[in-house]
């Protein structure tokens, strides 16, 4: 039988203090990881001067509210036509009606507004991007251009405020035009819209979070895409708009608190109140408000009436603005009722 002596071999060495070694680097690499590449990755508001100069243009103008708003506007079209306030829905800008200004422009006073949070309004001092903050806005530019009383349109979010908007106002509203508006419940049966890329993120905490600070152009080009239908009115310029404006200082951070707010949804209810004549115009491929939501708001609001596009998503004034404008005009040349005109006012 073979002896082994102990003394001829040498004990292992310990692996704990390599394993605890591990233990920290790897977390720490990981973290270092993702502190490059958010720094990488960031991307600054744009600058303030810079973009006025690029996207204001010869109509822009500037209004001051009451609670510090500097609301950016254009007041275009007829001047002695009947004037329509149209406002843009979420993460867009007044720029989104320019198709349907030109348009309708020759028959009707446009006016258009950069809501709060948004476009080169940026964001207001007050905060207050509730529906009252939003409509608050349109209250002062139809004060600084002297209009009393207007036919009220918006897209999205800003036909959610449209309707809210005849509710608190009605004898302003002289007829409203809901374009794939937002605010209505889903239907017996139904399942939530795909939505865009954009919109999913800020569902989430972390999204949020990121949504502040990390804003690459390509997720704005796919929220772009996702939201539409007709791919071919998509451009370097329009992406680059969207983008820009997004990172207009204080937009994000005001996208971010509106995720949080209430949308108020019992208000729904009371839409039916709505006296105005009203036109429901919604894309039938809109993958972030359900097409349904067209005849929800018909059904509840009487004397409507619905137009429904053929291909056409989210947002019928840029995808289809000659269809879009021209069942404007035809609803608007059989339903509007005149009202005496006032003086004009610059």
């Amino acid at each position: 039988m073979a002896i082994i002596d102990d003394d001829e071999f040498e004990p292992l060495p310990p692996r704990r203090p390599l394993l605890r070694r591990k233990r920290v680097l790897i977390p720490l690499g990981i973290i270092v990881a993702v502190i490059l590449a958010f720094l990488l990755l960031r991307t600054p508001d744009t600058d303030r001067d810079a973009m006025i100069a690029k996207y204001s243009g010869p109509a822009g103008a500037f209004v001051a509210g009451p609670a510090g708003q500097r609301i950016h506007y254009r007041d275009q079209g007829q001047r002695g036509g009947p004037a329509i306030i149209l406002v843009h829905g979420a993460n867009a800008s007044l720029h989104t009606w320019e198709p349907l200004v030109e348009r309708l422009g020759p028959d009707y006073r446009v006016v258009t507004l950069d809501l709060p949070g948004h476009g080169l309004t940026g964001a207001t001092p007050d905060t207050d991007y509730s529906a009252e903050g939003m409509m608050a806005a349109v209250d002062v530019v139809a004060a600084k251009l002297g209009l009393d009383h207007f036919i009220l349109g918006g897209n999205s979010m800003g036909g959610w405020i449209a309707w809210r908007y005849a509710l608190a106002h009605p004898d302003r509203v002289d007829a409203l035009l809901l374009l794939d508006a937002s605010g209505m419940p889903l239907r017996k049966g139904e399942k939530r819209p795909p939505s865009n890329v954009g919109f999913r993120v800020l569902e989430y905490p972390f999204g949020r979070w990121l949504a502040t600070r990390i804003t690459p152009r390509m997720l704005v080009e796919e929220s772009l895409r996702g939201s539409i239908e007709r791919q071919e009115i998509v451009d370097d310029a329009m992406i680059d708009r969207y983008w820009e404006l997004l990172r207009f200082p204080g937009n994000r951070e005001a996208t971010v608190m509106r995720t949080k707010m209430d949308r108020e949804p019992a208000v729904a209810a009371r839409v039916g109140e709505i006296k105005a004549p009203t036109l429901i115009l919604f894309g039938d491929k809109d993958r972030v408000i359900n097409p349904s939501a067209a005849q929800t708001f018909h059904e509840r609001i009487a004397g409507s009436e619905v137009v429904i596009e053929k291909g056409i998503g989210h947002l019928p004034m840029e995808e289809a603005p000659d269809q879009t404008a021209a069942a404007i005009a035809d609803f608007l040349k059989r339903r509007l009722v005149p009202r005496p005109a006032g003086p004009e006012t610059n």
